[in-house]
C-alpha cells in the first residue's frame, strides 16, 4: 500500500509533472465559462516552467544533498562489503534488448567495480528490484551481475538482491542478504544526492553503512548561480532534487526512518 501510493503522489510531487497538469486544467477551462481562470493558469504553468527549466533552481536544491556527505576516506582500511543500489541500469529495456542498458547513473556500477578490484576480499551485494507500478516488473540486479562481471568481477563474489522496490526495501533486504556481522566495515554505493535518504534507510533498518558517494549531479557551492542552457535539463535535475527532498520528508512523517536530513 505504500509503495502505491508514494508512487502514486510521487507523480504529482515533481514540478513538471504539477506545471504540466495545472497548464492542462487551464486549456480545459478555457471551453468553459471559467475562461479567465483558465487563462490565468496557462500563462502561469508557461511562467513556472520557464523559470524551473532555465533558473538555477534545480543545483539550489540538489547542492545541499550532494554536499552532505563527503568523498569516502580510504584510510581507515579495506571495507569487509560493499553494497551497490539499484538505478543504474534500465531493466525493461535491458530485458527487451538482451544487453545491459546503462543510464545517467551508470557509475554506481562502474565504481562498485572498482572497489571490487581494489578490495579483493569485499564481498559484493547489489540491491535493485523493479520499481516500476503498472509496466511489467523486471528486476535489475541479475543485469548488474551481468554486467559486474564483464567488468572483471568475479560471480561467487556478488550476491543479486531482486526484491528492493524502494529506497526503504532496499535497506531491510539488503540486510538480510548481507547478514553484516559486528565489527564489519560496509561501503554504501548510490548517487550523491541520493545518500542522505539511503543513509537514513540503512540506519532505521539497523544496518551500519559508510557513505560512497558516485555520479554527481552538480559542481558545488559555485552552481548555485548556474542557469541551464535548456528546459530539459533544468526541469530534469530540479525534479530529481524535490523527489529526494520529498522522499526525506515522507520518509520521516511517516516513521519509515528516524532522522530528516542524516549527516555522516
Amino acid at each position: 500500500m505504500f509503495f502505491t501510493l508514494s508512487k502514486t503522489l510521487g507523480f504529482f510531487a515533481l514540478p513538471s509533472n504539477l506545471l504540466i497538469a495545472v497548464g492542462i486544467v487551464g486549456l480545459i477551462l478555457l471551453c468553459t465559462r471559467f475562461t479567465r481562470l483558465g487563462s490565468w493558469l496557462v500563462v502561469t504553468s508557461l511562467v513556472l516552467i520557464a523559470i524551473v527549466g532555465l533558473s538555477p533552481l534545480g543545483n539550489v536544491l540538489m547542492i545541499p544533498l550532494e554536499q552532505r556527505f563527503p568523498p569516502w576516506d580510504p584510510s581507515h582500511g579495506p571495507p569487509d562489503g560493499i553494497v551497490v543500489l539499484g538505478g543504474a541500469i534500465s531493466p525493461e529495456v535491458s530485458a527487451s534488448r538482451d544487453a545491459v542498458a546503462l543510464n545517467e547513473a551508470a557509475e554506481r556500477i562502474t565504481v562498485a567495480a572498482e572497489l571490487a578490484h581494489r578490495y579483493l576480499d569485499a564481498r559484493i551485494v547489489y540491491s535493485g528490484g523493479s520499481s516500476a507500478l503498472f509496466s511489467d516488473r523486471v528486476s535489475e540486479a541479475p543485469f548488474a551481475v551481468r554486467e559486474l562481471e564483464a567488468l572483471g568481477v568475479a560471480h561467487d563474489r556478488i550476491t543479486a538482491e531482486e526484491q528492493s522496490r524502494n529506497t526503504i526495501e532496499n535497506a531491510v533486504y539488503s540486510r538480510l542478504v548481507a547478514q553484516p556481522k559486528p565489527g564489519e566495515r560496509w561501503l554504501l554505493v548510490t548517487s550523491a544526492f541520493h545518500m542522505p535518504r539511503a543513509i537514513a534507510a540503512f540506519r532505521a533498518a539497523g544496518f551500519a553503512v559508510e557513505a560512497y558517494p558516485v555520479d554527481w549531479r552538480t559542481r558545488g557551492s559555485r552552481d548555485a548561480a548556474r542557469f541551464f542552457d535548456s528546459l530539459s535539463e533544468g526541469l530534469a535535475q530540479t525534479d530529481t532534487a524535490v523527489h529526494e527532498w520529498v522522499g526525506l520528508v515522507a520518509y520521516r512523517v511517516t516513521g519509515k526512518t528516524k532522522e530528516l536530513f542524516p549527516a555522516p
